[in-house]
């Protein structure tokens, strides 16, 4: 069996009503709900709530919204993997119960079928415990500059200034579409950035932060390139 879960509480502060907020013509929920649905890999796709206004829209768009999430787990301050073992305690305590579970986020319009596909088939023939995206930082950490109030600049290590780029090692970095992982091993509280957990290597065309209004007006005009080009 396995459980999606699509947590979308209410009161985001950087951008108002982030979750149900118009994305290329739909509330950007609706998208991480649709391609849920058309993975054909879930018995169950539900939104964690506290917000009547997001469980009746995500209703809408063919989600389940079993239950109003409580509002001690709906405050700036609950990590996600407290809301994925609510939701998987609540079914448990209705004698359901999940052998996998993908949290994917209400704002991840980039996120793939292909790639949540891709992410159940390594975490099962990997034998691995979680499975998520990453992408590569586009320029070598080991580079990083630190810039004082005066406008000083302090290199994080003065031996790789002279390196050339293709010297040093790729480093990527989460970048919060979704995560794959057993039931238990979410219940266990298991470290997701660990040894425990594969990655799934994805371009960065496909990774977009949207935390502020100009994140969000460069997503949706990418967004939209890739859908006209049917690249997404």
């Amino acid at each position: 069996m396995k459980l999606a879960i699509i947590p979308a509480r209410s009161g985001s502060k950087r951008i108002k009503n982030k979750n149900i907020k118009n994305f290329f013509g739909k509330p950007i929920i609706y998208w991480s709900i649709k391609l849920a649905i058309e993975t054909n890999l879930f018995d169950k796709i539900i939104v964690s709530t506290d917000s009547h206004k997001i469980a009746k829209l995500s209703r809408s768009y063919g989600a389940e919204t079993p239950f109003i999430r409580p509002k001690n787990l709906s405050n700036d301050y609950v990590n996600t993997n407290e809301v994925i073992k609510h939701s998987i305690k609540w079914f448990k305590s209705k004698k359901i119960d999940f052998d996998y579970v993908c949290c994917i986020y209400p704002t991840a319009p980039f996120l793939t079928k292909k790639n949540i596909k891709k992410g159940l088939k390594l975490l099962t023939t990997k034998k691995k415990l979680f499975s998520f995206t990453v992408t590569s930082f586009p320029h070598p950490i080991e580079r990083a500059l630190s810039v004082k109030k005066n406008g000083e600049v302090i290199p994080l290590s003065k031996k790789n200034e002279m390196k050339r780029s293709q010297e040093f090692n790729i480093f990527y970095h989460d970048i919060g579409q979704m995560y794959w992982g057993r039931s238990d091993a979410f219940l266990e509280n298991k470290k997701i950035f660990s040894k425990n957990s594969v990655a799934i290597q994805v371009p960065r065309y496909l990774s977009h932060d949207i935390n502020t209004i100009d994140e969000w007006k460069n997503a949706e005009m990418v967004f939209k390139s890739l859908k006209i080009n049917k690249l997404i």
